[in-house]
């Protein structure tokens, strides 16, 4: 056997370890090993197994990914973010589906502090539904909204799909978070346009609130926003501006959202504890996952596939709308059955090669993957957010109505893809201020 057909074989033993379930990081792992070993013997196998690992996650932009976790952990256990949903729901109190336009807003701002779409769903999810529920909405409609609007956990800065990106794509980690910035505000805008049409064509589903805030209170509201203000004006300002790196930045994050939690005394020795132990047990998945697709590239280097591939996609003369059409597909398929992460790391070995053989902007690539990845995450039989939903509602609302509730999400998805795709400024315009 050729080493170009260990390769594939590779890949096809990869796939079939999926279907069975086996964990996505030791699949990686495990395959790569044997293929390395079948091309190059036993030494060079254990030499990547001992050597990759440490090499790939003793960097100082991997020392970043357990510290905007930990941002986002210490936000939900201090309470941080609590003030931003009651100011968006005064503030669209008046406009149709106004609590569920108050979810999109507080998600967004959410995502600021996190980088993980399943916490802000989660997180979310507690503290809005149940006051559209006690609002009368449409129990599919009100699920739907945060199942979707948890997305902006990997759109909006800080993301952890971002950084493990930008890291295997060598693409400048800093840019990549403003570039998801446009991305991001145009997925909120097409959730938010999705609310006011439904909520105007069928009232039931989002009945007019009955409270008519004054302006005092809507402004004692905004008051209670400053700690998310802050933190996201140090941390994306502090990007921006070039006063710290996005290694500094997730280090700075942790930081301050730390002091504002001591300032407000909003945060106990275990809620402490805890944000440390989630920290490290979902820093530890990780960590693994990306292991496991660094030594998968590795294998593909070695084997010859991944250029074998590309050169068979240039052979047909595919020009990059016909190749972004065949990723587009390939991605929605896989975000029904694999979670985010996975799937991205799982993939990127082999496309990387093709990307860069037909002169795709890198930068451009990483947001609309992440486009992508986050639609799978509402998308059945595995939409992750839509379980985490489920979760935290109980048995108040089915799963299958759960999903009913995103579908209209799903056409706002596919319209903001469309955009960025035509549209490639709505990307780069942002990161270009800083080259």
């Amino acid at each position: 056997m050729t080493n170009i057909a260990i390769g594939y074989a590779g890949i096809a033993a990869l796939l079939a370890l999926i279907a069975l379930r086996v964990p996505i990081g030791m699949s990686l792992i495990g395959v790569s090993f044997v293929g390395i070993w079948s091309i190059v013997g036993p030494r060079a196998a254990f030499g990547a197994l001992g050597t990759i690992p440490w090499n790939f996650t003793a960097t100082w932009q991997m020392s970043s990914v357990p510290m905007f976790l930990l941002m986002g952990f210490l936000c939900f256990h201090a309470g941080l973010t609590k003030g931003l949903f009651n100011a968006a729901r005064l503030w669209m109190s008046r406009l149709p589906g106004g609590v569920a336009i108050a979810s999109v807003f507080g998600a967004a701002g959410f995502a600021a502090v996190t980088g993980s779409s399943v916490a802000c769903a989660a997180a979310m999810g507690r503290i809005a539904i149940p006051e559209m529920m006690r609002n009368r909405y449409d129990a599919a409609f009100a699920t739907g909204t945060l199942a979707a609007a948890g997305t902006l956990g990997a759109l909006i800065p800080p993301s952890i799909l971002f950084i493990l990106y930008g890291i295997i794509a060598q693409v400048p980690v800093g840019q990549l978070f403003m570039a998801g910035v446009g991305a991001g505000l145009l997925t909120a805008a097409g959730y938010v346009t999705v609310i006011i049409i439904r909520a105007k064509l069928n009232p039931a589903l989002a009945p007019p609130l009955t409270e008519k805030p004054t302006a005092a209170e809507r402004l004692a509201a905004l008051g209670e926003t400053w700690p998310v203000t802050v933190l996201m004006a140090g941390v994306l300002g502090g990007l921006f501006f070039g006063i710290f790196t996005p290694t500094e930045a997730g280090g700075a994050g942790a930081a301050f959202s730390l002091i504002i939690a001591l300032v407000r005394r909003s945060i106990s020795w275990r809620g402490f504890y805890n944000s440390l132990v989630e920290t490290m047990q979902t820093s530890a998945a990780l960590f693994i996952i990306a292991i496991g697709a660094n030594m998968l590239t590795r294998f593909m280097a070695i084997s010859g596939a991944g250029n074998d591939l590309a050169a068979f996609i240039n052979a047909l003369g595919a020009d990059p709308a016909v190749l972004m059409i065949g990723i587009t597909i390939v991605y929605l398929l896989l975000g029904m059955f694999l979670e985010p992460i996975g799937a991205m790391l799982l993939t990127l070995p082999i496309l990387l090669p093709v990307l860069k053989s037909a002169n795709i902007d890198l930068l451009w690539f990483g947001v609309i993957l992440a486009k992508y990845l986050e639609i799978g995450m509402i998308t059945p039989p595995i939409g992750l957010n839509v379980f985490v939903i489920k979760s935290v509602v109980g048995d108040l609302v089915s799963t299958g109505r759960i999903f009913y509730g995103i579908t209209w999400f799903l056409v706002a998805d596919l319209v903001v893809i469309t955009l960025l795709i035509v549209f490639p400024e709505i990307i780069l315009w942002l990161p270009s201020m800083m080259r």
